[in-house]
């Protein structure tokens, strides 16, 4: 299984990765050890991530998670977060 993540970063900056073990690489990130990126940004939490069967498919979905404006990752994040009950 792999998968294709967001990292949110200190400074609100958004880092997109993939793995096939989610909470090794996300503390591999939290360490300083990840990619050069979240060592020179920090890493804050995980606020998005799918998976997928085969790297391939997964690579092609970080590169296309990549390319986007930052509003687009934003709008991503947001659906994938539960709903908010009315009372």
């Amino acid at each position: 299984m792999w998968f294709v993540y967001i990292i949110e970063c200190e400074k609100n900056s958004l880092y997109t990765g993939i793995t096939n073990d989610l909470e090794r690489r996300y503390e591999q990130h939290k360490r300083g050890t990840g990619a050069k990126f979240t060592r020179a940004f920090g890493a804050k939490k995980i606020v998005y991530h799918e998976r997928y069967r085969s790297k391939s498919k997964a690579l092609r979905r970080e590169a296309e998670i990549k390319s986007w404006p930052r509003a687009e990752k934003l709008a991503l994040i947001a659906k994938s977060l539960p709903k908010k009950r009315r009372s």
